[in-house]
């Protein structure tokens, strides 16, 4: 490839023809900087043998098969294939999910085919494309310049320098994947993509920055260790114990990788994978895409929501309603009939908006300037971006003289215009009651320019009020039900604009945010010590005029204060604030490519609804992660001490279980764990909540408690059928089946209670989940497997048992899970 001819740069643009592209891939590959073929599958195969619960297995079989028990020998092997196939399939499942997240979410560029612009996803870009990017974008290949507006690029990210570096010559001027634009446009030729470009050769890879485990995964690490460390330990004990009174190493090996198995709780972190990745595919039914998986764990804990405001409460699209004359100091609606001064403030308007407009505001702009104009908008000669508190920015036109227009903030035009203390009065105090009223109100400002030596500031031009623009942004027809919603579910909603403070507290009290009469300003949140910002941001809603700077210090307060903060946001300035929230969420129509980087959540639709559905999902998935892991807990606990309690204090039939049984029971909890429970309907109110707590955990006595206890009263009621069939002299195989239907019955008794923490069974089991029924049909299907086909029963070491014998299980395996309705009845137990 270093020796490959590069394309010609002089050309018309019309970018490369389809059979161009193909010949480019097929040429120069893909741009992508990684690998992402079969190998992955041969990793996914490593990981599933290399699991605890697999090597146990496997050790077990290998014991079996020298032992010349073959039989038992091919059960476990085939228990192994069974076990090693439900990873996969739930890891392929998850994996899918999120593969369809990566395909929804992954970002696009324009490119230049066959004449026309179109978004392509940044990976199918090709050697040869012309791309076009903008000011927020990040350049997705290597490139060089063809044609380029008052554009500037970031490349600190390659070169360590802070600076940004104008590029200005065609032909010259090189673009690097990784860098971004931070002013302008520019139409870029692609030189080179994947691993030939500059951050491919240095093996950096953007997308592969390391996400930090959230609280509860470490929760969850932090448990499966301690309990991997205690079946290590168990493991010993019985195999020493064992050995010492039987001499048997084989059994007494046996007996110990048997413990070992019903200690290790590996559904646990198959679980929460699994809840996390279908909880992401989930919400994009809901038109919220999740960058983060585990952003989705994070959703039902958000206390606070800052959103802005123009499209987000406000509907996207705008409307100029009135033009203010700065000559005659007239308001006039925009139906009427528009004098030549009028319309100077729309023409200068539109000079100060960019060519194509993308901005709401700026096309409600150009909707109206055609209407009422004919003049044709002249080629850009510089450009000063939206800069300054308040922001304005400034186009300039012509060669000299130029003519030069800019708009902005009223307070920031009114500021550079040189006027007389009363006029300023008089514009602002009309600028004031226009915002009551909810519009957006913007001034307008125009110059001439004697050359084409610009000042550095825009603030030097010698400029003129030429007048305001008053544009209409309604709320969102959804949106006061919408924030109700939030109220309800316990969650403050703060908004954030860089609009004027009548504007925001006008469509505030549309919408009925509480305590609108109250606001603080960007400069005066930035005037507040951090112990002050910390106590007014629990009392103020609306923040008005505000900048990146004010809103990353609001967002940090609020975290401060113990909020879980999502935030939401569209341009390149509210990167900072949306990557320093606990949840950032982006807008997916308006929303800049820095925006959506920074962010952890996308809206589709721009619409806060999904917002709501996320939040309920995000909730929902904590509750049934709770439950599939009390459920896990309580199914271990009688286990380990049917294992453990008659080697312990010396019963006749200590070898009643062995791996076999125990893999029986781990292929019936792990997809009951991870496939029933997360398919798992909320229970109703579970949005009239107060939010939990980001650092709360499940973890602890106080809230498994309940589920210690379960499983405790189960292990006595194993136990119990263990001992009387013992004692009535019945042999070991009669013991092992009548303790093992009574086991496997306790679980599905025990997978009906826990489906709620408060309804009774009979409330739920109205309740919709085919594949939680699915499951329990499964678990007694192999159950009648064991003891009615002769082979299965024999290996298994199991008996036939009588109708009365499967009677007497079956009542002492309801006795011990049971009576949890009746403490449901009497203690009311609340949703948590």
């Amino acid at each position: 490839m270093a020796n490959t001819r590069l394309p010609d740069f002089s050309f018309p643009l019309l970018g490369l023809t389809t059979s161009e592209v193909e010949t480019a891939r097929q040429r120069f590959g893909r741009n992508e900087t990684e690998s992402t073929d079969s190998a992955s599958l041969l990793k996914l195969v490593v990981e599933v043998v290399s699991e605890p619960m697999f090597i146990l297995l496997a050790v077990a079989s290998l014991i079996y098969v020298l032992l010349r028990q073959w039989e038992e020998g091919l059960l476990l092997a085939l228990a192994m294939l069974l076990v090693a196939g439900i990873s996969l399939f739930q890891t392929v499942r998850s994996n899918r999910a999120l593969q369809a997240l990566r395909a929804l979410s992954q970002n696009r560029v324009s490119v230049l085919r066959n004449g026309e612009l179109l978004p392509v996803p940044i990976e199918e870009i090709v050697v040869g494309d012309l791309i076009w990017v903008s000011e927020g974008q990040t350049v997705p290949a290597d490139g060089i310049l063809v044609k380029a507006n008052d554009c500037s690029v970031d490349e600190a990210i390659l070169t360590g320098e802070s600076v940004p570096v104008a590029k200005t010559a065609p032909a010259i001027d090189r673009f690097l994947a990784g860098t971004m634009l931070t002013s302008g446009s520019a139409y870029v030729r692609v030189t080179s993509v994947g691993t030939q470009t500059e951050v491919g050769k240095l093996g950096h890879t953007l997308q592969s920055i390391k996400v930090e485990k959230t609280p509860l995964q470490r929760q969850i690490n932090g448990f499966v260790q301690r309990m991997a460390w205690v079946g290590f330990g168990a493991f010993a004990l019985v195999w020493g114990i064992n050995y010492s009174h039987s001499g048997d190493w084989a059994t007494s090996l046996l007996l110990g990788l048997t413990i070992a198995m019903s200690v290790l709780p590996e559904e646990i972190p198959v679980a929460f994978s699994s809840f996390m990745a279908l909880g992401a595919a989930r919400m994009i039914r809901l038109g919220v895409l999740t960058r983060q998986p585990q952003t989705v764990e994070s959703l039902g804990s958000a206390s606070v929501i800052c959103t802005d405001k123009t499209g987000t409460i406000t509907q996207e699209g705008m409307t100029v309603v009135s033009l203010y004359d700065g000559k005659t100091r007239e308001l006039v609606p925009l139906n009427a009939t528009l004098s030549d001064s009028v319309k100077d403030v729309l023409v200068f308007a539109r000079w100060a908006s960019e060519p194509t407009p993308f901005d709401p505001m700026e096309r409600a702009i150009e909707s109206a300037y055609q209407t009422h104009c004919s003049q044709e908008i002249a080629a850009i000669q510089h450009e000063y971006p939206l800069d300054g508190t308040p922001p304005m920015m400034t186009h300039v036109y012509g060669t000299g003289p130029v003519r030069v227009a800019g708009k902005g903030a009223v307070e920031r035009i009114v500021r550079i215009c040189h006027l007389s203390e009363v006029e300023k009065a008089d514009i602002l105090r009309q600028a004031t009651r226009l915002a009551k009223q909810g519009y957006r109100v913007l001034g307008i400002a125009g110059s001439e320019w004697p050359d084409i030596d610009f000042p550095v500031n825009q603030d030097d031009f010698q400029w003129v009020f030429k007048g305001m623009i008053a544009l209409e942004n309604p709320p969102k027809a959804n949106a006061r039900a919408v924030l109700d919603q939030f109220h309800q579910a316990g969650i403050t909603v703060k908004m954030l604009t860089g609009d004027s403070p009548e504007t925001a507290q006008a469509i505030a009290s549309q919408v009925a945010i509480p305590n609108s009469d109250h606001y603080l300003t960007g400069q005066q949140v930035m005037a507040l010590s951090e112990t002050e910002l910390q106590m007014e941001v629990k009392r103020v809603t609306i923040f008005a005029r505000m900048f990146p700077d004010a809103k990353l210090r609001v967002i940090r307060a609020l975290k401060a204060n113990g909020e879980v903060v999502a935030m939401t946001g569209d341009g390149v300035n509210d990167g900072p604030a949306l990557k320093a929230a606990h949840i950032g969420v982006a807008m997916g129509r308006r929303g800049t490519e820095v925006a959506k980087q920074a962010a952890a959540l996308v809206l589709v639709d721009d619409d806060l609804n999904a917002m709501v559905g996320a939040i309920a999902q995000g909730r929902r998935i904590y509750q049934n992660l709770k439950r599939a892991v009390g459920y896990i807990v309580s199914i271990h606990i009688p286990i380990i001490l049917t294992v453990t309690v008659p080697l312990l204090f010396g019963w006749r039939y200590v070898n009643l279980f062995s791996p076999i049984h125990i893999i029986f029971l781990e292929l019936v909890m792990g997809p009951t764990s991870s496939i029933a429970f997360e398919n798992e309907p909320a229970e109703p109110g579970l949005m009239r909540q107060r939010p939990r707590r980001f650092t709360d955990t499940f973890f602890t006595a106080g809230e498994l408690g309940l589920n210690m206890l379960q499983g405790v009263l189960i292990a006595l009621v194993v136990l119990g059928i263990y001992y009387q069939a013992m004692l009535a002299g019945a042999a070991i195989d009669k013991v092992r089946t009548m303790t093992f239907v009574t086991l496997v019955l306790s679980n599905v008794w025990l997978t009906l209670v826990n489906r709620s923490k408060r309804e009774s069974v009979l409330s739920t089991i109205r309740r919709p989940n085919s594949l939680f029924w699915l499951m329990l049909f499964l678990t007694l299907l192999m159950l009648m497997l064991t003891l009615v086909v002769p082979t299965v029963r024999r290996v298994v070491q199991f008996t036939e048992v009588t109708e009365k014998e499967m009677l007497h299980c079956f009542y002492w395996s309801l006795s011990g899970v049971v009576w949890i309705e009746g403490y449901k009845y009497w203690k009311r137990v609340p949703l948590k």
